[in-house]
Formats: C-alpha cells, structure tokens, sequence
C-alpha cells in the first residue's frame, strides 16, 4: 500500500464499530467523574518543548528519546507525550483561587517515538485526572478509589493496584546516594541507558526492563530504605485510607514512576491478558514549577488501548457499546419523489429517525445500497405513493411492508424492527 493510503507506523485510524466501543469508555467514565467533582478540559496537542523538559525532567527517557519535538517561528515546540504538563501550564496562568481544589480530568492522544510493539505505539491515548488539592493521605486514596472505580464502570475488576512512594524532595539526595552506592560496582553489567542512568537519574535504574539489569535491581536496596520517616508515614496513612475503603493493593518498595515531578504517592495498575506490557494505568502525588508557580496535585493517567485490548480479550466489550439507531433509507422511483424524498428525509431526522439516501439509480440499485448499509427499513416512495400521500415501508430483514400516512411514518420507522 502507497504511503499516501496508510497512518504513520505506530499510529493507526478507529473505525466503526469500534469507536462504538471507544464512545462507551468515555461516557462510562465521564458518569463517574463527574460524580467525584471532575470537569473535563481540553488542552492542545502542541505544546512548547519547554512546558515537558521543566516538568517531567531533561533526564527522563521521554525528554531525552520519545518526544517529537520542531522548530517553527524560532520556537521549541513538541507533540504533547502525556497529560499532566499541559494541565499543569495551564493552571500556572490562573490565580490560586481559581487553581485550589481544582479538579479536571482529559481524554486525547499523546505522542511518543518509541518502536512500535505490541502495547506501545506512537499515537496513544489517555483517560487522565489532575486533582490540585493540598497533599494529603485522604486525598491520594480517594483519587485511588476513583480509578478503580472507573475501571469498574468499565467492567473491569481483575486488576491489580500496585503501591509505593517517591518520598518526599528532601529525600532524593539521600535515595540517589543509596542506591548509587549500591549499583556502582555494577557498573560495567548495566546496559547502556541505566550506566547513563547511574549518573543523571539513578531512580531510573530500578525501572530498566533489561534482564541483566532486573536481576541487578533484584538484590538492591529499597529506596523506602533511605526515605525520611515523615515521607513513611505518608504512606501509611495513604494504605490506612485504602483499607478502610476496602481498596486491595500490594506494595511495591521498588516500584518508581519515570517522570521527576512525582513525590510520596506513587502507583501503576497491571490488568490481565495483555502479556509483558500488562500496565494499563498509573499516576501519583506530583509537585510542579511552572511560569514562577509551584504546584501540587495528585493524578492518574490510564493507558485506553491498553484497556480496550483487555475487554476484548475478555469478551466485556460488547457491554460497552452501543448499537446504532435503526437505519432508514429512502428510495425514489423517478424525479418527482427524488426532490420530495430530500425534505422527508430532513422532517425524519428532526423527528429523531436515522435516515439516508441514495440520489438516484435503479430500484435494485437503491436496494442494493440500503442492505450494504444495513439498513433496517426501505422507505420507497414512487408516484403511486405521491399521489396517496403514503410510504411503502419494507422491513429488510423480514420483507414484511406496509403503507403508513406521512404523518404517521416517523411513528412507523421509529418503531423496533421486528
């Protein structure tokens, strides 16, 4: 196929009927969020480069490799690679009154040039929130509850929440040193990214999907091990919430998330049949510099292909999507009721009915275009019909017709077919 005729690799277009699924997620989820105080905003896709370097870190994996990132006009600007940012930068332009207690949740693409695999691609999107309230314990496990529940609204309860925490910022000097310590005589068996890594990022390391790496990280100290016991406590309150919620979680000492702005809470949600790359959701508690504000807040973001995948492979799609209203397509046998079949067909839709037409052709022409539509109702109209002020109604799927007046036929199409 020419490249003219195909999405960039790794990018891929959602048709019918799956974008039925797609609306259903949505809707879903909007229900629930709304029922915790979330408003939806929409932020543009191309952000200056700036808005990700100041927030994710200039020596994050994303910054450093997956960012798509141009000039124009002399100015840095980038394809968004995640959410949290753009809402951030947004709120940085408001006052503090309008920002405290904020909540907002998006849905969009985000863009990454990573090798396209099999749950990871180029184009993704993402269901996210960002709550900007003061740090607490109370809010964190409440903002765990709402993607849990998200995930229930989507009828999807075998998942497993994995816990941990990134301490707080006057704790990262003392991890990064600890963990230094301990992987720096195993320099020379790191991959190349962590041996970066054991240098600028070192937190990094204990994410690395190497297997030489992994087995490293197996024997090393957790970085809870060199946190504070204020940044401890945190945590404790958070799992004391989650179980009085009656929310199941595992903790993870070793769990990091790959972007600098997280602090005390952090998160990821692994799901079912989905193989090695089994993360379908994370988030966590963040503090964030943005245009001389500094911001805090809590959030997640939930990988949507990711999810989609797991409902189909588990047959929960279906529950998900919405059928199409019954089609009628409006056939005309000569001029006359072409020109009349136009102005019907507007009056149906007004009326609520789903309608179309072919201009002109044969009968059998007509025919042909209304079954490969799937149409459930022919509407023919010719000059005996004109003349009567009715419409022959035939049920496609049993061939049964009938004749109703014009001012009853939107009461007749609107009817289920039998």
């Amino acid at each position: 196929m020419s490249s003219a005729h195909r999405p960039v690799q790794g990018m891929s277009d959602i048709t019918a009927p799956e974008v039925r699924l797609w609306q259903g997620l949505e809707r879903a989820a909007g229900a629930t969020l709304l029922r915790y105080g979330f408003e939806e905003l929409r932020t543009p896709v191309v952000e200056f480069e700036a808005v990700f370097t100041r927030s994710i870190g200039e020596t994050t994996d994303v910054v450093q490799k997956e960012m798509y990132v141009f000039e124009k006009g002399g100015r840095r600007l980038c394809l968004r690679p995640e959410g949290t940012a753009g809402v951030m930068r947004h709120a940085a332009g408001l006052g503090p009154q309008e920002t405290d207690g904020a909540r907002w949740y998006y849905i969009g693409p985000m863009f990454r040039s990573e090798r396209p695999q099999a749950g990871r691609r180029r184009q993704f999107h993402q269901l996210g929130v960002e709550c900007l309230e003061a740090p607490s314990p109370l809010v964190d496990a409440e903002i765990l509850a709402l993607q849990l529940d998200v995930f229930r609204a989507w009828g999807l309860t075998d998942c497993t929440l994995k816990l941990s925490t990134r301490g707080s910022g006057a704790d990262r000097a003392q991890v990064a040193a600890g963990l230094r310590e301990y992987l720096s005589p195993h320099h020379g068996d790191l991959c190349g990214d962590c041996q970066r890594r054991l240098a600028e990022n070192v937190l990094r390391v204990m994410d690395c999907k190497n297997e030489g790496c992994r087995k490293i990280v197996a024997g090393a100290p957790a970085p809870t091990d060199f946190m504070a016991q204020e940044s401890r406590d945190y945590l404790a309150g958070v799992t004391r919430y989650l179980d009085d919620l009656g929310v199941p979680y595992e903790l993870d000492a070793r769990l990091v998330r790959g972007l600098d702005y997280y602090e005390h809470t952090v998160w990821e949600i692994e799901g079912s049949h989905l193989g090695a790359q089994n993360a379908i959701a994370g988030g966590g508690r963040y503090r964030i510099s943005l245009g001389g504000r500094e911001l805090a807040g809590v959030g997640f973001a939930i990988g949507l292909e990711r999810v989609v995948a797991m409902l189909e492979a588990t047959g929960r799609d279906a529950a998900l999507m919405s059928d199409p209203p019954p089609l009628a397509w409006l056939v005309a046998l000569g001029d006359e009721a072409q020109q009349q079949n136009l102005r019907l067909m507007q009056e149906l839709r007004a009326a609520g009915v789903a309608c179309r037409m072919t201009p002109g052709g044969s009968l059998k022409s007509q025919m042909r275009a209304a079954n490969k539509a799937g149409a459930a109702w022919a509407v023919i109209r010719g000059d005996d019909e004109l003349a009567q002020g009715v419409a022959t109604v035939k049920n496609m799927a049993s061939g049964e017709q009938q004749q109703p007046a014009l001012d009853r036929l939107a009461a007749a199409l609107s009817a289920a077919p039998g």
